[in-house]
């Protein structure tokens, strides 16, 4: 492998992968395939995988579908008719495909280890796992229950993720790592949050109804949180590695410990952007 072409593969990279210049959501399947050639490129052993995930595909509905039902793929559900579902959810509700695009552009700007669009599409399980879950989600909207805890089962299995087909997600949402999440059926998590692995979005025990907790925008939730209850978490609050939270939230707050404290006021709107994770800010 020439250091000529590791060079090519790095400066062309850069260029490509800059949000501002793909901002127009149609462009950035053209990013993904042109960073999927250039990989094939610089790893030949992988342009096979390559191929097959990403260049023989049109669009990114296309791909997603593929990649996602290859993983899901089991000895009583065929990959090819879990793509099928798949394709049927991604025709009905095109914000589902809309909500992807939004999620790939955040993990790229937070994600200091990112650096391509096509990274997370192709290796990052959490967004695997963020996008199973939006099938999952039409499919209980849509009443077909059976169908969707066997895509919950399933997404636990393979990725360690435990979503409840009935909780809400909004868009550009980061599962970072995502190893030991657990969401409950009625939590809400709204737009541009981030959260990384071993939360708990929990019930506080085996009462019924609206029962667990609403992540509002802009929040960060630190490793192994826990949030219990039918409690709100204020837009752009910090929620510190390790805490357990029982009660709600301001907007715009750090809270740390267990039980957890306002310790102090993150210096920015959105931590969840910032990725910062210390007290201060």
């Amino acid at each position: 492998m020439s250091s000529t072409i590791n060079a090519r593969y790095a400066e062309e990279l850069a260029r490509e992968s800059n949000i501002a210049e793909i901002a127009a959501a149609g462009s950035l399947w053209g990013a993904i395939r042109h960073e999927g050639r250039l990989r094939a490129e610089f790893e030949p052993i992988m342009a096979t995988f390559l191929q097959a995930t990403i260049l023989n595909h049109d669009t990114l509905e296309g791909a997603l579908s593929f990649l996602l039902a290859s993983k899901m793929d089991s000895s009583v559900v065929s990959s090819m008719a879990i793509r099928e579902i798949m394709q049927e959810a991604l025709s009905e509700d095109p914000s589902i495909i809309r909500a992807a695009e939004i999620d790939i552009k955040a993990i790229r700007e937070r994600d200091p280890a990112c650096n391509s669009y096509s990274t997370p599409l192709l290796f990052y399980k959490g967004f695997h796992a963020l996008q199973i879950h939006r099938v999952a989600h039409w499919l209980w909207q849509n009443e077909r229950h059976t169908l969707a805890l066997f895509f919950q089962n399933q997404m636990s299995t393979i990725f360690g993720v435990d979503m409840h087909p009935g909780a809400y997600v909004g868009c550009g949402v980061m599962f970072d790592h995502a190893t030991g999440l657990v969401i409950g059926e009625t939590a809400v998590v709204e737009d541009d949050v981030s959260i990384l692995h071993g939360v708990t979005l929990g019930g506080t025990g085996k009462e019924s109804g609206d029962r667990h907790p609403k992540v509002r925008t802009g929040v960060l939730i630190g490793a192994n949180a826990s949030i219990i209850g039918n409690i709100a978490v204020g837009s752009g609050a910090k929620i510190g590695a390790g805490s357990v939270v029982m009660s709600d939230v301001p907007p715009h707050v750090t809270v740390v410990g267990v039980p957890a404290k306002i310790v102090g006021i993150p210096d920015c709107d959105s931590p969840a952007t910032s990725m910062l994770q210390d007290i201060e800010c």
